[in-house]
């Protein structure tokens, strides 16, 4: 590979590896870890955090102090997302304080039929860096990103953790899908934990990969300790998928998952498995407190060749073995 390509030029960062806008497990320092090793760290949402904010205002002030202390551990280039899952007052109040703060690369994250048009011209107008990611990737919205000004986009196939996308396209067939429709860089998504599926990503198109389970299992991560290690135990034909909005989502085994399994299993809808998954905070809980009884915790199939806890600057440096 090239030690430099079209993502590492863009982001200005030494490596075309970023670490997922993962919510509830990330925080500024591990963020800063990140794109100290020579990535790009994102803020999550959630970042830093214990609690949900009470109102708008508490949580541009939790998001402010978060991205002032990720600068004063790094001088380099980090991200912020952007759900566009948000209501359009949210978005525009997050987009505002981003420019405020001087972020100098946004991930735009979510919905197909949100009109995110205008808040790439206004990101963009400001010289930010908009990275592209549609929860559910398509040729379609891969090409109208790239239309209306991204300079990114993440392809992300049905072996992430997290929300997956609701068309089951493995990784390693939506990597050329997109890659091919586009002129702009692709990243894939979904499965990437070590340097072999590096190599495949880029054999089919990718000029970088987009990494969230990887990150989870190391030491800088804010995730529960218990939670890393049952993540080095595990491999993916362990792990549990069940319906829910907005697709459906994958998780290792805990009674608290084995219930949303339940759930789907007896026709429930995706409505009432939403309902009790996020009313209960069961993402927060299973991730962050590490309360497998009354959490889930979300991890992609890569989880197979995760198999020790490491300082973030090894996993990078392994990932991206071909670039040192």
């Amino acid at each position: 590979m090239n030690k430099t390509n079209r993502i590492t030029e863009i982001l200005g960062i030494k490596y075309p590896i970023i670490q997922g806008a993962m919510s509830w497990v990330t925080n500024a320092e591990f963020v800063a870890a990140v794109s100290n090793a020579g990535g790009l760290g994102m803020l999550g949402p959630h970042a830093g955090q214990k609690t949900n904010p009470k109102s708008l205002e508490e949580l541009t002030d939790r998001l402010r102090s978060e991205i002032r202390k990720v600068k004063q551990l790094t001088n380099k280039p980090f991200a912020v997302p952007v759900m566009l899952s948000n209501d359009l007052t949210t978005v525009d109040v997050i987009a505002d304080l981003l420019l405020e703060e001087g972020v100098e690369v946004v991930l735009i994250n979510g919905i197909e039929d949100y009109d995110f048009e205008p808040l790439i011209i206004k990101l963009k107008s400001h010289h930010i860096k908009i990275i592209y990611r549609a929860l559910n990737p398509s040729v379609e919205n891969a090409r109208n990103a790239e239309k209306i000004g991204a300079d990114i986009i993440v392809a992300t196939g049905f072996d992430e953790g997290g929300t997956v996308p609701d068309k089951i396209i493995g990784t390693f067939s939506i990597i050329p899908m997109i890659s091919d429709a586009v002129n702009i860089p692709v990243m894939a998504a979904g499965g990437i934990a070590d340097l072999r599926a590096v190599r495949a990503s880029f054999a089919l198109g990718a000029e970088g990969v987009f990494a969230g389970t990887v990150f989870i299992a190391t030491e800088e991560s804010p995730a529960a300790e218990n939670v890393k290690q049952l993540i080095v135990d595990h491999t993916a034909s362990d792990l549990l998928i069940f319906r829910t909005n907005p697709a459906y989502y994958r998780s290792i085994p805990t009674p608290y998952s084995q219930e949303l399994l339940e759930m789907d299993e007896r026709g429930d809808s995706r409505d009432e498995i939403a309902s009790k998954m996020y009313g209960e905070q069961g993402l927060k809980v299973g991730m962050l407190d590490g309360d497998i009884h009354r959490g889930y915790i979300t991890v992609g199939n890569g989880i197979s060749y995760i198999n020790s806890i490491r300082p973030v600057k090894e996993v990078v440096e392994e990932l991206m073995g071909d670039f040192n």
